[in-house]
């Protein structure tokens, strides 16, 4: 029976991460993968993703700040640019969350300032601001494709040990570690870091009862933009009146990303599908009609990725015996994920501690 200090199941951004981490710890790892590499199925792929600061959580924001000092670490050891700091823009917010956020940058020692609408349309002519404009130079977009390839190189250079199109049938504990059922045969380890997005219940189940995690599909569109030398910073608008939040990114070679955050259909995974649904579909391409005349609506493509949510919005990342978790991230989560990879080696290595609010 083949045996290794640690078994990570999910070759996503945060298996792949964590396994590197591991590594770097002096653990033997192994990383299980169900699909190919790279595949379309889940919440890793794509090019790019937003990477900015919180403006209403200060531990969210520390925590970001953090974060950022990880990536720049991994582009230091790799050799390969993961962000590209851009800057970023809140709007919609009312006069309180202007307030608060002026308040915790400041106490917080980040870069920031806060716009007229005008001023911030003078900058950004491809959108429309009506509310005063919270900026953070010091946000930008992940470049999640290229950065997980480097991640990978990275890891397998430590020793990492990476399986794809190897599905862990079943899943026990035997005495002080766990036993993995794959095609391959049962594969031993001393400990299992579990990092499989929306399958994180489906592997776990008899095991390790979780809090509930519901699974949406998706469906953001790229839209061409009118200007192809325009610059464009990262967004979110806080729509208010009960309504989504609305998100863009652009990425090199597809346009700009936009997407009305977690309003997907809910899912069982047998029915992935990557249809657009024809009454959310419209509402995208009408708020961004309304919104960004710096964008084409009659040029874009619509894509699909995956959220798996949890019912109380925070993160999912614990141990429990030789099993630790990492899931729940609800889209929000590849900005986090150096620093969720450092939780996870301390969870594994008990050399420090993850925050409880994202205790199971």
């Amino acid at each position: 029976m083949q045996t290794y200090d640690v078994a990570v199941i999910g070759a996503g951004a945060m298996g792949s991460a964590a396994a590197r981490a591991l590594a770097m710890a002096g653990r033997e790892v192994l990383v299980l993968e169900q699909y190919d590499l790279g595949h379309h199925r889940g919440g890793s792929h794509g090019g790019t993703r937003l990477f900015r600061l919180a403006i209403d959580d200060e531990a969210e924001a520390r925590r970001a700040r953090e974060s950022r000092e990880l990536w720049e670490e991994l582009e230091s050891d790799t050799g390969v640019r993961m962000l590209d700091l851009v800057g970023g823009v809140d709007h919609g917010v009312d006069d309180r969350a202007v307030r608060e956020f002026r308040e915790t940058f400041k106490r917080l020692g980040i870069e920031h300032e806060v716009l007229e609408p005008e001023e911030a349309a003078e900058r950004w002519p491809g959108l429309r601001f009506e509310t005063k404009v919270l900026y953070q130079p010091g946000s930008g977009r992940a470049l999640a494709e290229q950065a997980l390839r480097a991640i990978r190189e990275s890891a397998r250079e430590l020793g990492v040990e990476v399986r794809p199109s190897c599905p862990v049938t079943g899943l026990r504990v035997v005495g002080e570690g766990v036993e993995l059922e794959t095609p391959a045969g049962v594969i031993r380890a001393g400990q299992v870091v579990v990092t499989a997005g929306p399958w994180t219940t489906r592997i776990l189940a008899g095991q390790l009862e979780l809090p509930a995690i519901t699974v949406t599909q998706e469906q953001p569109r790229f839209f061409a933009p009118v200007d192809d030398g325009a610059s464009w910073p990262v967004f979110v608008h806080h729509r208010g009146g009960g309504r989504a939040a609305a998100y863009g990114v652009f990425e090199q070679g597809h346009g700009v990303k936009v997407g009305l955050h977690a309003t997907g259909p809910e899912i069982s995974l047998d029915q992935r599908d990557f249809l657009v649904e024809p009454r959310r579909d419209a509402e995208l391409v009408a708020y961004v009609r309304d919104w960004y005349p710096g964008l084409d609506t009659t040029r874009s493509e619509p894509i699909s990725c995956l959220y798996d949510n949890t019912e109380r919005g925070d993160f999912m990342i614990d141990r429990r015996g030789p099993i630790s978790v990492a899931a729940g991230f609800h889209g929000e989560g590849f900005k986090f994920v150096p620093l969720v990879a450092r939780y996870l080696t301390d969870l594994v290595t008990g050399r420090g501690s993850v925050p409880k609010t994202f205790a199971l």
